[in-house]
């Protein structure tokens, strides 16, 4: 028996709902869009009603029964992240650019990307499962 009381399996479809820290989710969708690493959360069996998506660095060679999230897939209609050149020039078309303002101007656009993010987290899930696509609540923690 899992914590929640639910027997534990190794069929993914036995989850009901999963839980994932709001920064992890946030973390992730940064990571795809800043870079070409390809971060997903993921969950490891053995599978319950209620599980825990972590933050996972997904190589080529991932293999076994964990179910991947793409990060993508808990935000409704992701807001674009700020490109640093375009914080650039609103500074430059205003006569404000300094350096120093730019740093400020784009980690507050950043941020205000991320508190974004955060407000458009959806409800459910839809994950893939060897059995075809399983719906799932999700609880989103901090």
């Amino acid at each position: 028996m899992s914590d929640d009381g639910s027997a534990a399996t190794t069929d993914p479809t036995a989850i009901t709902r999963i839980a994932v820290t709001a920064d992890d989710v946030v973390t992730a969708l940064e990571t795809n869009w800043r870079s070409d690493r390809h971060t997903v959360l993921r969950i490891t069996p053995p599978f319950s009603a209620r599980m825990r998506a972590r933050l996972h660095r997904r190589v080529p060679d991932d293999d076994g029964d964990a179910v991947h999230v793409e990060p993508s897939a808990l935000v409704a209609a992701p807001p674009a992240y700020p490109h640093p050149d375009e914080t650039a020039d609103r500074l430059r078309e205003a006569g404000t650019y300094t350096t120093e303002r730019h740093h400020e101007r784009h980690a507050e656009a950043v941020e205000a990307w991320r508190e974004a993010v955060r407000d458009a987290f959806v409800d459910a899930v839809e994950l893939s499962t060897p059995s075809g696509s399983h719906r799932v609540g999700v609880a989103y923690l901090g």
